[in-house]
């Protein structure tokens, strides 16, 4: 990690959610760093690109706060090049000269909000206070999706391919007769499926298929609609 980073975050936890400044403005980033961390918030500031993903690591919590003009990298750059790799921090960009199609630009790519310098305190807050709140959501996905993974991990060949044809709407008799099994040995894998992905309904099963992202099988109609993992009974953990 980076000496800046690490000088930016004395005594600090990166595992906390930090409101990172990118700005090449002292002035700009000194006022910002101040504002944000009289309102609780954690705070590391960077005067570019480089320095910033020098230090930055998309496990650690939080957001951005970009300036669109920087010197070599572009905060507009920034923003593509974490498209390109799949990086998912919010960002709230800044700038000091308006640009409506820019403004449509980062808007389009997923930032979370797009201000003028100098900027609105409380609407930089309530920008700050929606980006948390995103990056929070993105990460609780990602961490559902890892435990699903692990859960399917568990299922043997043969359960997988039973798996398979459950999603599909297959009856137990039907799958049997396509695998060459007995109707009892289909049962006895489907409820080692269950036990094994922590689910108790057919309805609890197939969102555990829909939110792996791993089955084209899914048909696109359902003959009910998925509920989250608390209303399915769902044990994630």
């Amino acid at each position: 990690m980076s000496a800046n980073l690490t000088q930016n975050l004395t005594q600090k936890d990166l595992s906390h959610p930090t409101v990172f400044i990118v700005d090449d403005d002292p002035d700009i980033r000194d006022s910002l760093k101040l504002f944000i961390e009289s309102v609780g918030f954690q705070v590391a500031t960077f005067d570019c690109v480089h320095d910033f993903l020098s230090a930055y690591h998309q496990d650690m919590p939080g957001c951005v706060i970009l300036d669109v003009r920087l010197p070599k990298i572009s905060g507009l750059e920034l923003q593509d090049h974490f498209q390109r790799k799949n990086v998912h921090i919010p960002i709230i960009f800044l700038t000091s000269n308006s640009n409506v199609s820019i403004a449509v630009r980062t808007m389009k790519a997923g930032a979370i909000d797009f201000l003028e310098k100098p900027f609105d305190e409380q609407m930089l807050l309530d920008s700050i206070q929606r980006a948390m709140g995103v990056d929070r959501k993105i990460r609780e996905t990602k961490q559902q999706h890892s435990r699903i993974m692990e859960k399917i991990g568990n299922l043997s060949q043969r359960e997988e391919e039973v798996l398979r044809f459950l999603i599909q709407g297959k009856a137990n008799k039907v799958i049997a007769s396509i695998l060459g099994l007995s109707t009892k040995t289909i049962e006895t894998h489907r409820a080692h499926i269950m036990r094994k992905l922590g689910v108790s309904s057919m309805a609890g099963l197939m969102w555990m298929a829909i939110t792996s992202g791993e089955y084209r099988e899914v048909p696109e109609q359902l003959p009910f609609t998925p509920l989250d993992p608390v209303q399915q009974s769902i044990t994630l953990y």
